[in-house]
């Protein structure tokens, strides 16, 4: 596919104007301003458009779907332990199949190709991931189960045969994590172990750390004083490149420990709003030298998977947490949205339009009322742009989702295997 005269988003994340862009099989063949030799086959005209890299959902549980707006007004530990524990207790892998899938058809609706997903039934995961064309670093999230050796845990064996069978899958687009669910679900040889298992396995770490304030604390409490963020460190956890989600309430000491372990963290603004958790202090994770990536966490503690929303959040909480209008540039909440997060996932040819990198890209409509004038492409795009606005997205050379199309799911057959699910799970509950 050869896009002729479009603005795009380059490398460097500067806006270039009125080039070709050539995808031959998965990659970007082709960046110039004259006309390619080479034949590329269809031929997109870009008047009106944009072309920039597709989004990275560095932190998420796709399967939630299933409880989108069943767990309102509640907070972290109320949501979680009457709402979200029990409905997960009644999950099938039929149900974490359809909800996948219906997810993946919002992500691609939204610009995303790419997902760090913490859950269950990870093969189940796994084949919607395949079915629809997406990405994802999927892990199974391991919490301490009382009486039940740690090799013998569901999630252990589940991570082993992940591990085995389905790392590097699909042409690199499935990509098996380690996990451990959260310091306050586990204990210290549990966290010990997985970090042992990771590094045994050679798989990147993915973990909840201080997401809200009483977990912060009650870590020191529990361990002598230490936060999460040293604890797990401590535990080995980091010793592996990881994904902390959230950190919140992370202080002075622990960034320096991220930045040392070379940890990302994926900052998730909109559910930390909605569940009044906090605002995560990108500015002072970014000023000590920590990569920085963005996710949505589920949607049933945000409610969509908009990362338009996400990156005009961040910005804007960022601003106000330090009352200074300059912290955030627009490149930099772009690339949190993007390239961090690809490198997060050890997707090193993702994340940026670049000859060579994978062709995982998004086309924006530029020729709408929010989008005009243009003073800065950059700034529109972050803080104009709507869903609305995304006409196509393409994951690996293929386009997934073109002008309300999906090439690649049944939405309406997922929609109501979905509704089914629920009903089935609320049944039983």
């Amino acid at each position: 596919m050869l896009f002729k005269n479009i603005d795009i988003i380059d490398e460097s994340f500067a806006v270039r104007r009125n080039v070709f862009l050539g995808v031959k099989e998965d990659r970007i063949a082709y960046i110039g301003t004259e006309l390619p030799p080479e034949d590329y086959g269809e031929t997109v005209c870009g008047k009106g458009r944009l072309l920039m890299p597709a989004f990275v959902n560095a932190h998420a549980h796709s399967p939630m779907s299933l409880m989108r707006g069943y767990g309102e007004n509640l907070s972290l530990q109320d949501w979680l332990f009457t709402r979200i524990f029990p409905f997960e207790a009644k999950l099938t892998g039929d149900a974490v199949y359809w909800s996948t899938l219906l997810t993946a058809a919002e992500s691609l609706k939204y610009g995303i190709v790419a997902t760090s997903d913490m859950y269950f039934f990870c093969e189940d995961i796994a084949r919607a991931v395949a079915e629809s064309g997406t990405k994802v670093n999927v892990s199974h999230a391991v919490s301490k189960e009382d009486e039940v050796a740690f090799e013998d845990m569901n999630s252990i064996k589940a991570t082993r045969r992940m591990a085995r069978a389905l790392h590097g899958a699909e042409n690199g687009r499935i990509r098996i994590d380690a996990s451990l669910h959260a310091e306050y679900t586990s204990d210290e040889e549990t966290a010990t172990k997985v970090a042992d298992l990771a590094a045994e396995l050679g798989l990147n770490m993915h973990v909840h750390v201080s997401e809200t304030k009483s977990e912060h604390e009650e870590c020191k409490t529990r361990h002598q004083g230490r936060t999460p963020v040293r604890y797990l460190a401590d535990c080995g956890l980091f010793n592996t490149p990881a994904i902390a989600a959230h950190c919140v309430w992370v202080e002075d000491e622990d960034r320096e420990i991220l930045r040392e372990k070379g940890v990302t963290v994926a900052s998730n603004p909109v559910s930390n709003l909605k569940l009044a958790s906090g605002i995560c202090d990108v500015k002072a994770l970014q000023d000590c030298g920590i990569n920085v990536a963005l996710g949505t966490d589920s949607v049933a503690s945000n409610n969509n998977l908009s990362m338009f929303e996400e990156m005009k959040t961040m910005l804007l909480l960022a601003k106000v947490k330090h009352m200074d209008p300059t912290v955030i540039s627009p490149r930099q909440a772009l690339m949190m949205a993007t390239l961090n997060g690809a490198k997060a996932q050890g997707r090193m040819d993702c994340g940026s339009l670049k000859v060579g990198n994978k062709a995982d890209l998004i086309m924006l409509r530029t020729d709408t009322p929010n989008m005009n004038p243009v003073h800065d492409l950059l700034h529109n795009v972050v803080l104009s742009a709507t869903d609305s606005d995304l006409v196509m997205t393409m994951a690996d050379g293929k386009v997934l989702y073109e002008n309300g199309e999906y090439k690649t799911i049944d939405l309406e057959r997922a929609i109501f295997e979905v509704e089914r699910s629920v009903k089935d799970i609320l049944a039983r509950i």
